[in-house]
């Protein structure tokens, strides 16, 4: 039996080791972990920030674009501290402002602090200065579909798909001023391959604005695979905004960084027999076990897949005893504390959530 407390114990554990898989690609620093990666065989440039400091997220998206740039370099660290959460390192720092960014030679704690421009280009060419590096800043592909006129019905109309289509011009201020954040949302579901995140032209392509009924830049239509006229969305501009939405409209679960959350892939019909299946005594589980399999033959889709997952869940709890579920996410959180790819993070990602339900039940 596994305890309401342990169980607790198992999620926060499963939070910390997300965070690890997923973080980009700049180390988190914090104080139980700063000198093991600071003032060692490499040197380090780290900023120190505040969750709620402005400037900070004006520069967090450039930041990230040089840690994934001298990820590879393997002399160089680019790191960062939340002086919210460890005030003592920030404070032993002489850190009085956000963000604050400091380089730290090869083996020393000393450090320098930078004072140069806060794009990823300048904090590189300071970085490739100081560390006697050449590494450029690698421009990441967009995950934004391009809609052309020969493209545009195969994919904006395709019945499989929830598309949601940005009608933008090259000089409207506000496109502009979108375009990161819609970056970021293609990004964040770039995996479900039943949503597509696109843009048009619609300067270039008059045409079709005036089909779709477009007057003003930018103007967002969401195409659902069920109704392919279009609806407009009027919802908010941030990332959490179109996040929400698609995951309404589309029954993904994604947060901003296009990890999964943990509602992905429960099933609430399952989740039910699943709590009469584990507090059932052994000769009962099988009866239950039959009921979860007749359920599971009824699902389709994306709800097929997860169904399988509850089903091999139940037939290993058979096999292998009460203990399986609690054994199970403890081994997926130790493969999770290590790099994954991201399709293999997701997949571990959905077991680990079913077999919560099962813990849970315990």
């Amino acid at each position: 039996m596994v305890s309401s407390k342990t169980f607790f114990a198992f999620g926060a554990l499963a939070l910390l080791f997300a965070a690890s898989v997923f973080a980009e690609d700049v180390v988190v620093l914090t104080e139980e972990n700063f000198e093991n990666h600071v003032g060692q065989d490499r040197a380090a440039l780290v900023e120190f920030y505040a969750p709620w400091c402005g400037h900070c997220k004006k520069l967090a998206p450039e930041y990230e674009k040089l840690g994934s740039s001298f990820k590879k370099a393997k002399s160089i660290l680019i790191g960062k501290v939340d002086c919210d959460e460890h005030k003592g390192i920030c404070g032993k720092y002489g850190v009085s402002g956000y963000p604050t960014i400091q380089w730290f030679p090869k083996g020393s704690l000393e450090p320098k602090k930078y004072e140069g421009g806060r794009t990823a280009e300048a904090l590189a060419e300071f970085v490739n200065k100081e560390g006697g590096t050449n590494v450029k800043i690698s421009a990441a592909p967009s995950n934004v579909v391009v809609l052309t006129q020969d493209n545009f019905n195969e994919v904006v109309l395709d019945e499989t798909k929830d598309v949601l289509v940005e009608f933008y011009a090259p000089w409207c201020g506000h496109c502009k001023s979108l375009a990161p954040t819609y970056e970021k949302v293609a990004t964040a579901f770039k995996l479900e391959e039943g949503v597509v995140i696109a843009n048009l032209d619609a300067d270039k392509y008059k045409d079709l604005a005036e089909k779709y009924g477009v007057s003003g830049f930018p103007t967002l239509k969401f195409f659902p695979k069920n109704k392919k006229e279009g609806e407009e969305y009027g919802g908010g501009r941030d990332l959490e905004d179109f996040v929400d939405f698609i995951n309404e409209k589309s029954g993904t679960s994604r947060d901003g960084k296009g990890q999964l959350t943990s509602k992905a892939g429960v099933l609430a019909n399952l989740n039910d027999l699943v709590k009469e299946f584990v507090k059932a005594g052994d000769d009962e589980k099988k009866t239950i076990f039959s009921k979860i399999e007749e359920e599971v033959g009824k699902l389709e889709g994306s709800a097929a897949r997860y169904g399988k997952i509850y089903l091999k869940a139940a037939e290993n709890s058979l096999k292998k005893g009460a203990d399986y579920a609690k054994n199970e996410i403890q081994r997926l959180e130790r493969i999770l504390e290590k790099s994954v790819n991201p399709t293999k993070a997701d997949e571990f990602t959905l077991k680990k959530n079913i077999l919560y339900t099962f813990a849970s039940s315990s």
